[in-house]
């Protein structure tokens, strides 16, 4: 670990980010360039304390999820990402696979979104980055790890999952899950990850093998879904996916459908996330 390169290259990278970059207002008694620390240690969801310190170079060596937090708030392209993991002495993230952080242009995608929910999935449907409207609208899924972080698994797997949708459409779900796996496996022959994924899920849901079995192969581009918030009820949303030309990582908007869909979501705006149930819903993702 490179503590002293470590803690120049965050500082410099702080205060080269513009407050509006990330979706903080720019007011006229800023006097710092670029970032406060306390607003690095905010996006990051880390200590400020913990900040200062790696700025200081008096830190412990950082895990490998503080640095993708740290690289995600920062807005670090794929090259400084993994010059930020070689400096705090681990091997960068693989350009595939399940530990890879969301690309640079696709966070300043989601800041420039604002109030439109808005993911970062991979191209087997792990939530990567998300911002603030999407957490409003369906919680916070960064968060999960093993395979629950694959929203196939979880729908197949998790009965909570199937609170987040009108039991009328779980079928369509369902359906839609299974074809959009089937089209990766086939882009991805013989990945082990995909093909551990698959066997996993066969293993563990009968209704799984039962989708699958049918072989419907069918990439999911847009879409409309009913999410079920448990604070303002239903809310219609139109999805559309944008994928990057690798076809690796993939931007879902969610816009609303209607006018009382745009409505529960300036009510849900309003209420903020004080209190937001985690364990209820499940993001319509993929």
């Amino acid at each position: 670990m490179e503590r002293d390169q470590l803690a120049d290259f965050l500082r410099r990278r702080r205060e080269a980010i513009r407050p509006a970059e990330v979706g903080i207002a720019d007011g006229p008694r800023r006097r710092t360039a670029g970032l406060r620390r306390e607003e690095v240690a905010m996006l990051a969801g880390m200590s400020v304390d913990y900040v200062v310190r790696l700025e200081q170079g008096r830190s412990s060596q950082p895990s490998t999820q503080l640095l993708g937090a740290l690289a995600r708030a920062l807005r670090l392209s794929d090259d400084e990402r993994d010059h930020l993991f070689h400096l705090a002495g681990h091997r960068p993230p693989p350009a595939d696979g399940t530990a890879r952080l969301a690309r640079a242009g696709l966070m300043r995608m989601l800041d420039l979104l604002g109030d439109t929910p808005a993911l970062v999935l991979s191209g087997l449907g792990e939530v990567l980055a998300q911002n603030r409207a999407a957490v409003l609208l369906a919680g916070d899924h960064t968060r999960f790890t093993g395979d629950r972080r694959y929203s196939v698994y979880r729908w197949f797997t998790d009965p909570e999952a199937h609170a987040a949708h009108p039991p009328e459409e779980h079928e369509y779900h369902s359906r839609q899950m299974v074809a959009d796996l089937r089209a990766v496996a086939g882009r991805r022959s013989g990945d082990p990850v995909v093909a551990g994924l698959v066997d996993r899920l066969r293993a563990a849901s009968a209704d799984f093998r039962r989708l699958w079995a049918q072989h419907e192969v069918a990439v999911r581009r847009a879409d409309r879904k009913t999410i079920l918030n448990p604070r303002v009820g239903r809310v219609e949303m139109d999805c559309e996916t944008l994928v990057t030309p690798d076809l690796g990582q993939q931007l879902l908007v969610l816009t609303p459908a209607n006018a009382e869909a745009r409505e529960r979501l300036e009510l849900l705006r309003v209420l903020g996330t004080e209190e937001f149930p985690t364990g209820t819903t499940d993001t319509p993702t993929r």
